[in-house]
């Protein structure tokens, strides 16, 4: 897969409270879909977009982030948290020109 093609987005607009039923839900209702995107053709990176969430949210998170990188590597693979939608927007962009920049869960702040 080429580092020149395509960043997809996913957006996962709501999520339990809990970071532990948020992380099961992930797992269990969006990672199949997660993982076509990731195998479309000319998809080079994806960044997953998430509601914003507490500190408590953060390890699995990032642990998605870590693992479905170094599952699809050399494709990127990072995790944002959703903040204004200016903020995000810059957020992914910068994703989108940050050909280094994989595995990471980021948070888009105003």
């Amino acid at each position: 897969m080429s580092v020149s093609g395509v960043q997809a987005v996913q957006h996962i607009v709501e999520l339990p409270d809990s970071a532990l039923d948020a992380s099961a839900y992930v797992l269990n209702e969006q990672l199949g879909a997660v993982r076509a995107v990731l195998s479309e053709d000319g998809v080079s990176a994806l960044a997953i977009v998430l509601p914003a969430a507490g500190p408590d949210h953060s390890d699995w998170r990032l642990a998605l982030a870590r693992d479905l990188a170094r599952e699809f590597a050399p494709q990127r693979v990072n995790v944002v948290a959703r903040g204004s939608e200016a903020a995000t927007q810059a957020l992914l962009t910068y994703l989108e020109g940050a050909p280094g920049v994989t595995g990471h869960y980021l948070e888009a702040h105003d």
